[in-house]
């Protein structure tokens, strides 16, 4: 292996590698399927490692990994279910969404916000699975990986106003879809005035 070579492939493995659990939480919220998300994984990480030249170091290593996986992902999976997207969140662990306090996060939070920090991950996995798959990504990039609006539009390849938009339009799907819920445990969901 040439000095280049190697030094290509130390480089790839210090920056990328230590990413890939991130990609695999993804990957396997999306595809459903262990084996699934390995395979996406890794056919990921092969075109990342064989587009490294292509890479500019110094800007979001993350981003750009996860916009090949996006891309890789629409690609490989998309073709086989063009009716159902294989992108749901049936597969986050616990630990991953937290008491729901990510997904309602905010300055000024309402009765309805505090309700959903106490909703099972179930229930909001459950809840994310019902929005369609432009939004749920958003959500999901936002939400669970915390990207800015920024990193969101560069891996989805779409300008930031839409992220803004989906993302907004996500969240309200997302709390009409928790409501039922959050008012069975008796909390007041009644709509409030935003700020």
């Amino acid at each position: 292996m040439s000095g280049d070579k190697s030094e290509k492939l130390v480089t790839f493995e210090q920056q990328a590698l230590p990413l890939m659990p991130q990609l695999y939480g993804a990957a396997l919220r999306w595809t459903r399927n262990p084996s699934d998300a390995e395979d996406l994984v890794q056919e990921t990480f092969a075109k990342a490692f064989g587009a490294w030249d292509k890479f500019q170091q110094g800007t979001n290593l993350k981003a750009w990994l996860f916009r090949i996986m996006t891309n890789t992902h629409i690609n490989l999976y998309n073709k086989r279910n063009k009716d159902k997207a294989k992108t749901a969140l049936d597969d986050l662990e616990d630990w991953q969404v937290g008491s729901g306090e990510s997904v309602t996060s905010s300055t000024n939070r309402s009765a309805e916000l505090e309700a959903l920090d106490n909703l099972p991950a179930n229930i909001i996995r459950e809840a994310m699975d019902q929005i369609p798959d432009e939004f749920r990504m958003v959500v999901y990039y936002a939400v669970v990986e915390g990207l800015p609006y920024a990193e969101i539009a560069e891996v989805m390849d779409t300008p930031v106003g839409t992220v803004m938009s989906r993302l907004h339009r996500g969240k309200k799907l997302l709390r009409t879809l928790l409501q039922d819920y959050a008012r069975q445990e008796g909390y007041d969901v009644s709509e409030k005035e935003e700020s």
